[in-house]
């Protein structure tokens, strides 16, 4: 099973991300699509108002299994070696999944000004949509 990670390929910060992600995983489980990429993202059915609500991580084979936001990062997380046993212990102790959500909120909205922002947007080495290919 496969998952598509959607994230902002201007931001500093959230292709930082993404390239460590690409060094862990090394397109075994995930592959990445900017959201800047318009044409892929409309076959998705994801529009530029949904990316404002920030990184988005979908099943490749149920495409109607979406994660959006701190939601799509514990999801992420969760598929990581691992990853589970941290992630649950982030939900489970009491109050700390309400500040990582009220901190996701405040990198999104101000991502540019703390982290900057590309020339570019970053392409990543394991594409979700080669060629504009996504399809629900």
């Amino acid at each position: 099973m496969g998952y598509y990670v959607i994230y902002d390929g201007n931001c500093n910060l959230c292709t930082g991300l993404v390239q460590a992600l690409e060094g862990l995983d090394r397109g075994h489980q995930f592959q990445y699509l900017p959201m800047q990429d318009e044409a892929s993202l409309r076959g998705l059915g994801i529009t530029s108002q949904d990316c404002e609500m920030g990184m988005i991580l979908i099943n490749s084979e149920n495409p109607q299994q979406r994660w959006q936001g701190s939601n799509a990062a514990e999801e992420i997380g969760c598929l990581l070696p691992a990853g589970n046993v941290f992630v649950a212990t982030y939900r489970a102790l009491p109050g700390l999944k309400w500040s990582g959500d009220r901190v996701y909120e405040q990198v999104r909205d101000n991502r540019y000004a703390l982290f900057g922002k590309r020339d570019h947007v970053y392409q990543s080495l394991y594409p979700a949509c080669p060629s504009g290919s996504c399809k629900l």
